[in-house]
């Protein structure tokens, strides 16, 4: 597994790492024992940094990944607040800030925690002071080593990357979502500010799996959040249109090399943009886990190759989101 500093936190990290939502919930269930077992699998496959969130499962996905990495010093665990509350700017204050991250030393098992992140806040929260000096404070206590956000936009992350104190940005980046390789990478790189690529897989559509007829579970986010009617819609499918996400997939398959899987090439897009620090696919099971962390071991695609992508994209997917986010 190829390491990489993340940003500015100093910490080496594998360059695929484990994305704990599908541990906590809203990807239909994931028992316990499956759960482990999959965090068991990621390490073993060199993962050293897994993502979850204090609202995944209200807490489950953290007391998972808690007992897991506890004793393993060798893995880096993020986790992300602000969701608990209504989202508007005024909750982003002091007083939440420390019963947000009480709970989330409690569920990790931890003194310290390696590195939160604002979960997507509202906009006008990334220009405000006072929260970035609350933040401040949380490091200056030893509450947590360092910080970062969680964004939707690429003007919010270009916002962040500003902020002295922001070690790292976790962003939407994949085959369905170009929009932050023409500024946010680059800004990144220069201020020296850690790249997270999540929803690599834009929900599992690149992983080539689905088809006209795939179905999800009621407690699935790809069946009730495809409107945007919970959150972000940006998270489901990265905001594309279903069945034009189907059709991109199709066009991509012929580009995936022999002994390369769809998702894996999917993940190797990923980590050939310079300026990523780490991918977070998440996994419902050990033989996803594996699978997943082995394309850091896979040979960069060719130019020719990243072309094709990038017109599959112009074609299909860039007037549904280029302008969104």
């Amino acid at each position: 597994m190829e390491h990489r500093v993340l940003g500015r936190t100093g910490r080496e990290v594998g360059v695929v790492g484990l994305g704990a939502w599908q541990l906590g919930a809203d990807w239909g269930e994931v028992s316990e024992e499956e759960a482990l077992a999959t965090l068991e699998a990621a390490a073993d496959a060199g993962v050293t940094f897994i993502d979850t969130a204090d609202v995944y499962g209200d807490g489950r996905s953290e007391q998972l990944v808690g007992r897991f990495a506890k004793g393993r010093p060798e893995l880096t665990v993020a986790t992300k607040m602000g969701r608990r509350l209504e989202q508007i700017p005024s909750n982003y204050v002091m007083s939440n800030f420390r019963a947000w991250n009480e709970r989330s030393r409690q569920n990790l098992g931890v003194d310290t925690i390696d590195l939160v992140q604002l979960h997507c806040p509202p906009t006008p929260v990334y220009s405000a002071d006072a929260v970035f000096d609350a933040l401040d404070t949380l490091v200056a206590e030893e509450k947590i080593a360092a910080y970062g956000v969680s964004v939707e936009t690429c003007d919010e992350a270009l916002t962040a990357i500003a902020r002295p104190g922001v070690a790292t940005v976790q962003i939407i980046l994949n085959a369905f979502r170009l929009k932050p390789l023409e500024r946010v990478l680059p800004a990144a790189r220069a201020a020296g500010v850690g790249i997270i690529a999540r929803v690599p897989l834009a929900s599992g559509l690149l992983s080539g799996r689905y088809d006209e007829h795939t179905t999800f579970a009621p407690d699935d986010h790809r069946n009730y959040n495809r409107q945007g009617e919970s959150f972000d819609v940006g998270e489901t499918f990265s905001g594309v249109d279903f069945a034009t996400g189907l059709e991109a997939v199709r066009r991509l398959a012929p580009l995936v090399p022999e002994a390369m899987t769809m998702a894996q090439f999917a993940l190797r897009w990923i980590l050939d943009q310079e300026g990523v620090s780490v991918v977070i696919p998440g996994a419902r099971n050990p033989a996803q886990a594996m699978s997943n962390a082995s394309a850091a071991a896979l040979p960069p695609l060719s130019a020719e190759t990243m072309e094709a992508v990038q017109s599959v994209y112009d074609e299909l997917i860039r007037p549904q989101v280029h302008h969104r986010w």
